[in-house]
């Protein structure tokens, strides 16, 4: 079987930006993007594509209708592929056996079950959602069965390392590729023909082949050790502002060390997105799972040292502001978890806003990218607050940066965006109440020309 039509179930933040380069790599294979929200494909077909990503606009343009489609059409799309990516959203559980920990695989389940009722050909299944491990075993066993006489399958586990904000250029210049297959002369085949896809633009040598079960833990463990890097500078970011130290030199100092390196060594409110903290609650349901609690408990204090930032954070900017914020306006810079994307899923932007309006004060919030629907939505969840009315009289979310700051009496930067660091702070000290504060949440901004201005800084690892 030659690979050329290929279907990806879900239209996220991994679905379509995967198979926008794929089709922008082989031009010669017809991949489908299906999905059930009408509204969610009708935005991919628009020219405001559901998700910011840069450089993927320009892609979707110029394959979309070409050998690109977008489409609401499940069964079709499933029926006529030759290879499916299963690409389903993959959340915590919010009730029942492993509530608030174990990964919750209902979508997953059903992709399995609507693939084994519509196939007439044989296919290959590809796990691009983070699963827990050994769920390629749980889509296998609901495919056979299920499935109609005659028709095989394969099912490969190829997860997904993309980092939001630079996602095109992780999917077009990859570390690696991992595929995991069984331990068969037919999961080898699969092996091989997933691997073509990937030979016309990744080199061999990054295309890594493992069985399916260390294919889905290397998932698992790759976003548990960059978190655990976040938290490992913060709790250091946290001894330096105790003691003196800087925790910027800090870093480069161990940054330097080869056996350690730079990257994911900047402190700051904490991380956030929709992989790292549901990742590690998983990884640690699957440790008492099978009962090894020691390692439970340690990849449980990533998070718990990650919480304790974004609180400790929180806390300093009521402190500073002679310990009350009642009626009191503060700016907000940035409200997705990082800059160069609109996403906010667990941002600590949200932890900062929700702290700050607990305590009276008034917000006005500006981020570039993230719609103001979204900032609504995310301040008057259940789980942020019990009074959603009193939340939208509290807040103002702005188009403008400038305008968002005048009359207010501290600046909170919780998103790292560029154009932060542009701003003429000259004038907007001069629109703001005196003593005017700047939190900066992300140690990105000019700290001694702000203090030189007239600012009253603070910022994380220093005192």
């Amino acid at each position: 079987m030659t690979i050329t039509k290929i279907c990806c179930i879900g239209a996220g933040y991994v679905g379509g930006p995967t198979c926008s380069v794929i089709a922008m790599q082989c031009p010669h294979i017809k991949v489908t993007v299906v999905d059930i929200s009408k509204h969610r494909i009708a935005q991919w077909n628009s020219d405001k594509l559901p998700i910011y990503e840069p450089g993927l606009d320009n892609i979707v343009k110029q394959r979309r209708n070409v050998n690109l489609f977008f489409s609401n059409d499940v069964e079709n799309a499933i029926k006529e592929a030759d290879l499916v990516f299963i690409s389903v959203n993959t959340p915590t559980k919010t009730f029942g056996v492993g509530k608030g920990r174990a990964a919750d695989l209902t979508h997953v389940e059903n992709c399995a079950r609507i693939i084994a009722q519509v196939s007439t050909s044989n296919k290959i299944i590809v796990e691009k959602s983070t699963v827990p491990v050994r769920a390629a075993e749980s889509i296998l066993k609901i495919l056979s069965a299920n499935h109609k006489p005659n028709v095989k399958f394969q099912v490969l586990s190829n997860p997904e390392f993309l980092s939001e904000g630079v996602a095109v250029e992780n999917l077009l210049n990859a570390d690696r590729v991992l595929i995991g297959h069984e331990e068969t002369a037919d999961g080898f085949w699969a092996f091989k023909e997933l691997s073509k896809v990937y030979l016309n633009w990744i080199p061999e040598e990054k295309i890594l082949r493992t069985n399916t079960w260390s294919s889905e833990l290397t998932k698992l463990a790759a976003n548990a050790f960059l978190a655990q890097r976040i938290s490992s500078i913060n709790s250091m970011a946290t001894i330096c502002e105790e003691t003196g130290a800087d925790i910027s030199e800090v870093a480069r100092g161990i940054g330097l060390d080869s056996r350690i390196g730079s990257k994911f060594l900047q402190a700051s409110v904490g991380f956030g997105g929709s992989c790292f903290t549901k990742d590690l609650l998983n990884l640690v349901y699957i440790c008492e799972h099978l009962n090894i609690m020691q390692v439970a408990m340690y990849w449980q204090q990533v998070l718990d040292m990650n919480d304790y930032q974004k609180s400790r954070f929180s806390n300093k900017i009521i402190e500073s502001l002679f310990n009350t914020v009642t009626g009191k306006k503060i700016t907000m810079f940035g409200f997705a978890f990082k800059k160069d994307t609109g996403d906010t899923r667990e941002s600590p932007a949200i932890h900062v806003a929700k702290t700050l309006l607990d305590e009276g004060a008034k917000l006005n919030i500006y981020d570039p990218k993230v719609e103001h629907e979204q900032i609504q939505r995310d301040l008057t969840h259940p789980y942020v607050t019990e009074n959603p009315e009193a939340v939208m009289k509290s807040i103002e979310i702005h188009n403008d940066p400038y305008y968002a700051t005048i009359n207010t009496h501290a600046i909170v930067i919780c998103t790292e965006w560029d154009e932060f660091i542009e701003l003429d702070y000259k004038q907007i000290y001069r629109g703001m109440i005196k003593p005017a504060f700047i939190f900066d949440g992300r140690k990105i901004l000019n700290h001694d020309n702000l203090t030189k201005i007239g600012f009253q800084v603070h910022t994380i690892g220093r005192r």
